[in-house]
């Protein structure tokens, strides 16, 4: 509403808006979510679009685009698809790892193909005794041997590892406990690697997995950017990651609100629409402002990316505001529709659970709290 795309994001919104109501209209998300079934059908036409190789130059197999362009792509994908829209960020994360650390082999060998939906990647750094202190926790380890690396170790909470190609991979390399860590880039399919789905309430579309390396044997070349430097090059990554989350939650909270909307404006009781009750009417326009501002927070965010600034501040801001505002829009969501959002063939109950996700990830909301405390206020250094 009050972002001003130009006419070319306007156009490629358009189609992909478009695209999202033939493929993924709310009736075949809800089916797909409810059989916690991963939906290939709108990866496939995604890709036809470009959309998963927003942010790589088109000489490397991309599509063009940038930050501004890839934000809008999850947006709109949180308001409809919610588990292909965390998918999106984890897409978007990998593209550009390897297009800023891959070699000229590696890029050739997976990023064109990622880009057109050909493969697929995980990011893998979490384990199950750390998240936020990782560093510290770490116990996924690559050895030097002769001609390459041995791996060993695991991780958890991994989106998508069940139905990826390629795996990035976060491994301690060295002592140091910053520059003693590397990604290496790992085929789903090398002997040792044994990937497992685990149960869990949302994101149903996408699945969530533990791994296990068992010995893995990886040759030099599996090594992404420079050994040792991998956390670094992780950091490098942030701010387009949790600018990215910030547009899903964002999308998300909009859905459900937009959601609301409609029934308040449907549902009568006491023999007028329920919108018209002035207390409902409030709640919906407040949750309104805050979704619009923490939109417009995350485009802007964006913009400034695009123009090469350091927006880890913006970034942050933008993500903080957007998850907040988006568990506040699904939380009425659910009040508004009543006991008829428990239903499982209605969307409201979808967008409460995975709107839970960004209030933890990529970071959790303290943490980016602790951040902007200490960066953005000059605060003492909480943690």
């Amino acid at each position: 509403m009050f972002v001003c795309p130009s006419e070319d994001e306007a156009i490629y919104c358009e189609s992909l808006e478009k695209l999202l109501r033939d493929v993924a209209p709310v009736q075949r998300v809800q089916a797909l979510d409810n059989a916690k079934a991963f939906d290939f059908e709108l990866h496939a036409a995604m890709a036809e679009l470009g959309a998963w190789g927003v942010g790589v130059g088109e000489e490397l197999g991309g599509g063009g685009g940038g930050p501004v362009l890839q934000v809008m792509t999850l947006e709109l994908l949180g308001r409809h698809a919610t588990s292909m829209a965390v998918f999106g960020v984890i897409q978007y994360m990998a593209s550009r790892l390897l297009r800023q650390y891959g070699s000229d082999a590696q890029k050739a060998q997976y990023l064109a193909d990622l880009c057109a939906g050909k493969l697929r990647a995980s990011f893998c750094m979490t384990e199950s005794g750390g998240g936020t202190d990782i560093l510290a926790t770490m116990k996924t380890r690559a050895v030097r041997e002769d001609g390459g690396w041995r791996l060993t170790g695991s991780k958890h909470w991994i989106s998508g590892a069940a139905r990826s190609d390629v795996l990035i991979v976060v491994a301690r390399t060295a002592e140091h406990r910053s520059r003693g860590i590397s990604l290496f880039l790992v085929p789903a399919s090398t002997p040792g690697v044994t990937v497992s789905e685990l149960g869990t309430f949302a994101i149903n579309g996408y699945d969530t997995c533990a791994i296990t390396f068992d010995e893995v044997v990886l040759g030099e070349d599996a090594v992404l950017g420079t050994v040792d430097q991998g956390f670094m090059q992780v950091l490098g990554t942030l701010n387009s990651e949790r600018l990215n989350a910030a547009a899903v939650a964002a999308g998300i909270g909009r859905g459900a609100h937009r959601l609301a909307l409609d029934y308040a404006r449907e549902r009568e009781a006491f023999g007028r629409p329920i919108g018209q009750f002035q207390a409902l009417q409030h709640k919906l326009v407040h949750a309104g402002v805050e979704l619009e501002a923490a939109w417009t927070m995350t485009v802007s965010a964006a913009r400034l990316e695009e123009q090469g600034r350091d927006v880890s501040v913006e970034s942050a801001v933008a993500k903080l505001a957007a998850s907040g505002a988006g568990q506040r829009a699904a939380q009425l969501g659910m009040e508004v529709i009543g006991g008829a959002a428990f239903a499982l063939e209605l969307p409201m109950q979808r967008y409460y659970r995975d709107i839970r996700l960004y209030s933890f990830a990529p970071l959790t909301d303290d943490m980016i709290a602790n951040f902007l405390g200490e960066r953005w206020l000059g605060l003492p250094r909480s943690y």
